[in-house]
């Protein structure tokens, strides 16, 4: 089994509000790890031996890696923005492969036959053209004029409308993507989903949001992306093959599919290979 080069990169692994001195066990690619709160209050995380990893605190998460990771994790300006409100929403374990968990997120086809009468609804099943390219400055994938109409596309929405969406993979087990905001149009509400790789087949999901809404309680805003993420999950837990085939000839694309299939490119590209299947089976 190789980590390949997802060994160098950023994961969550807890929330900041939840850190304690006692602490809590979890694991990171196969690897045990403890997660817990330092002397002086910052997070600390080491491996089963007690050697300390490298530690971030972003996004009301804590990260860290098993390599030599980047200086910083990637940007996202809206965390800063005054006025946003900052969602923990969780964690959900998946049995899937972490890839597989990204992936899903970017799929857009799948809104009226998995997330019916929120998301999507029948008739409206025909995924619009948009724009798909990997940002080679930046080293990250886009998607670009998707719309969507949904039913009811977020918390706060009244009715249905026409949703407006980008999707961005700035690391190989990170999506954000940015939709309209219903309570402040012209502004984007962005949901993120950062996963933590336990092993190849099988990832903690911690969605995270940073929106404007200053009606619904924290309470209900929490619920509404966990029931999201769990309609998801029964599907994930039953794709075929469990990890993610890079291999083109596997699976027939369509319209639909262009983010997936960039996405499948720029992770082979730098062999962002863990928790994915390289040879047609």
């Amino acid at each position: 089994m190789s980590a390949s080069a997802m060994i160098d990169q950023w994961y969550p692994v807890g929330l900041v509000s939840q850190l304690d001195e006692v602490g809590k066990d979890t694991v990171l690619m196969g690897t045990a790890i403890h997660v817990s709160k330092a002397v002086d209050g910052l997070a600390c995380v080491t491996r089963s031996e007690g050697r300390s990893l490298p530690v971030l605190e972003r996004f009301g998460h804590v990260w860290t890696s098993l390599g030599t990771p980047p200086e910083d994790l990637f940007a996202l300006s809206e965390a800063d923005q005054p006025g946003r409100r900052l969602v923990d929403v969780g964690v959900v374990r998946v049995r899937c492969s972490p890839l597989r968990a990204v992936e899903n997120f970017l799929d857009i086809a799948h809104f009226p036959f998995v997330h019916t009468d929120i998301l999507g609804a029948e008739p409206h099943t025909e995924v619009a053209k948009y724009e798909v390219e990997i940002r080679e400055k930046e080293d990250e994938v886009w998607a670009t004029k998707v719309s969507f109409y949904q039913p009811q596309a977020a918390k706060s929405a009244e009715g249905g409308i026409t949703t407006e969406y980008m999707y961005r993979v700035p690391a190989p087990t990170c999506s954000v993507l940015y939709k309209t905001c219903p309570a402040r149009p012209g502004e984007w509400d962005v949901i993120c989903l950062f996963v933590q790789p336990i092993s190849e087949d099988l990832c903690d999901v911690w969605p995270w949001m940073a929106l404007y809404d200053d009606e619904t309680s924290m309470t209900d805003l929490i619920h509404f992306q966990q029931m999201i993420f769990v309609q998801d999950r029964s599907i994930l837990e039953n794709q075929i093959p469990a990890r993610l085939p890079l291999d083109p000839g596997k699976e027939i694309p369509t319209r639909a599919d262009m983010t997936s299939v960039a996405y499948r490119r720029w992770l082979k590209r730098h062999d962002y290979t863990y928790g994915a299947q390289l040879v047609a089976q």
